[in-house]
């Protein structure tokens, strides 16, 4: 008995220094945490000495210290400080995309500007120089040489595509059409201006191929008589197009007309809101540097196009009220409130689509750059297309119908009797001219300052690629291609757009359309890969990695992009 109650005194002995251990582990647990600044979460205590804690520290549990401590607890932004540097870089993008959009929206504004200024100041002296020409050489007896140039050819056949479309135009009745346009309802109306904005776009996309396909067709070197008679219908194909395309923008001119002679102005707060539905249609898209200079393209295009309407609807209004003064200025808050709706919506499309897709503000100044490239280029010995005409391929902007419709605006809306008359119509002609030659001096002196700065001048002094090296480097590109993938069957169609696009189209094959099909001649002198590139993308024909094959897309260059179909107006 004694030995078993000593055993049971000893127990109890060893429990109760086992429970003072852990309670002075405890105490200095909760003293190191009070120094080091960290307390309990009210609640949450050790499983042992919970009860101790609940019946001696229930002042703990209180709402006081959970609102003093919400108020006191902190936080370190520097444990995070890469994503909120990347945050505060976008803010900074953002508030500078206003500024590179405009100063490329500028540039972009004068170049459309010269393109159509060439239309009513040099081509015609153009013309009338190569008619001369056309006359003067037979009667010397110069049989062995050329009597017209190419660049010759190409202006007396724009001429008469303007003087027959002008000649058709006269007999369109402007009126009639203001009064069957007002005749509709509102939403009607609505309906067919952007019916009449995608009909302009996909017109603008053919129309520049049937131009070049005229312009090629009458200039080729021809071995039979026989062939010339292949340019009548191209010349047909291209009157009727520039005939049809200006019908089509004095509807659009018309109906524009109509929203600012309505009362209530409610077809043009319609008209207006569409740009708004435009940021909806282009912001949450994933878009790429090409891809957002295509876009940028297409609104430089628009933009002055919409500038042109704008004139055109004024020019009528000023003739309806005998060119009063006073009603222009009616007038001016509706064109102010157009253009101002067209640049906030601009601005703010182009400041998120960079925000979302990590795309620097910088990369506007490389638009300005590529841009200037043409106009530089247009101007060398070797050029091998006209600076209208590359404007037409990189913006999509084709001045011929345009510059038709103004014309006969203003030759119906002004008359011109009397002596004195002619002598203010020639005073504005050579204004003109002073203006187109001006700007041109400037845009050149600004275009080449754009490619120094952006080291593209080694671009200029290559040489375009004849025919018979084209024709070569494509058969040969094509028997590399049958070798490499006997069992893949390239079509033309597909490969014919990823090129003229620069954009590569997706394809579950790993052979490129760049590879398949062979670049045209302004393709390959406006382009200059680096080896690294090629390398990659032939590696990209035979490589194996694992157990997939390798696929790449080649870097395209900004320069690639001067197709319409794709990139001159976006069709969301």
């Amino acid at each position: 008995m004694a030995d078993s109650l000593s055993t049971g005194l000893g127990e109890e002995k060893e429990k109760e220094n086992e429970d003072r251990e852990r309670d002075t582990e405890a105490v200095k647990t909760d003293q190191n945490k009070e120094k080091d600044g960290i307390t309990d979460t009210p609640g949450f205590h050790d499983k042992n000495g919970g009860d101790r804690d609940r019946k001696g520290n229930l002042s703990d549990l209180s709402l006081v210290r959970f609102i003093t401590t919400e108020l006191t607890r902190g936080y370190f932004l520097e444990h995070n400080e890469a994503k909120y540097t990347e945050r505060r870089e976008k803010v900074y993008t953002c508030l500078r995309i206003p500024k590179e959009l405009e100063k490329l929206m500028t540039f972009g504004f004068f170049l459309c500007l010269d393109a159509f200024l060439y239309m009513f100041t040099l081509l015609p002296l153009r013309v009338i120089l190569a008619l001369l020409r056309l006359l003067t050489v037979p009667c010397c007896g110069l049989g062995g040489s050329r009597l017209l140039q190419p660049a010759q050819v190409c202006d007396v056949l724009k001429g008469f595509i303007m003087v027959l479309c002008y000649s058709m135009m006269s007999y369109v009745d402007y009126s009639m059409m203001y009064h069957l346009i007002r005749g509709q309802s509102v939403i009607k109306l609505y309906i067919i201006y952007n019916m009449l904005e995608v009909a302009d776009r996909l017109f603008s996309s053919f129309g520049q191929d049937i131009l070049d396909a005229l312009y090629w067709t009458a200039t080729e070197p021809k071995e039979k008589k026989r062939a010339h008679i292949g340019v009548i219908p191209h010349f047909l194909m291209a009157v009727l197009y520039v005939f049809l395309h200006a019908i089509l923008i004095m509807v659009q001119a018309t109906t524009l007309n109509v929203a600012f002679n309505s009362h209530n102005k409610s077809l043009l707060t319609i008209m207006m809101s569409n740009n708004f539905v435009e940021i909806k249609g282009s912001v949450f898209k994933k878009f790429e540097k090409n891809n957002l200079f295509q876009m940028s393209n297409s609104d430089i295009k628009e933009r002055f196009t919409n500038y042109i309407l704008l004139l055109i609807v004024c020019l009528r209004n000023m003739e309806q009220f005998s060119w009063n003064p006073d009603h222009f200025w009616v007038l001016f808050p509706d064109v102010v409130m157009v253009i101002t709706s067209e640049v906030a919506v601009d601005v703010v499309k182009h400041a998120f689509i960079t925000k979302f897709n990590d795309i620097s503000a910088d990369v506007y100044g490389e638009y300005r750059a590529s841009l200037a490239f043409d106009l530089v280029s247009s101007r060398q010995k070797n050029a091998y297309t006209d600076y209208s005409d590359s404007v037409s391929r990189r913006m999509g902007f084709i001045p011929l119908p345009l510059a038709l419709l103004l014309i006969r605006v203003v030759t119906s809306s002004v008359k011109i009797q009397g002596s004195l008359s002619f002598m203010c119509v020639l005073l504005f002609y050579l204004g003109m001219i002073t203006l187109k030659v001006l700007n041109s001096i400037v845009l050149l002196g600004t275009s080449c300052m754009f490619v120094k700065e952006a080291n593209m001048e080694e671009k200029l002094s290559d040489p375009p690629p004849s025919v018979a090296s084209s024709r070569a480097n494509s058969r040969a590109n094509r028997a590399k291609n049958a070798h490499t993938t006997p069992q893949q069957e390239p079509t033309s169609d597909k490969a014919g757009i990823s090129l003229a696009s620069g954009i590569s189209l997706p394809t579950d094959k790993p052979e490129s359309a760049s590879s398949t099909i062979p670049k045209s001649n302004s393709d390959a002198f406006l382009t200059t890969p680096d080896e690294d590139d090629e390398d990659k993308i032939i590696n990209t024909d035979t490589g194996l990695e694992g157990e997939g094959l390798i696929h790449r897309t080649p870097k395209k260059d900004l320069l690639e992009i001067d197709r319409f179909t794709i990139c001159g107006n976006r069709i969301d």
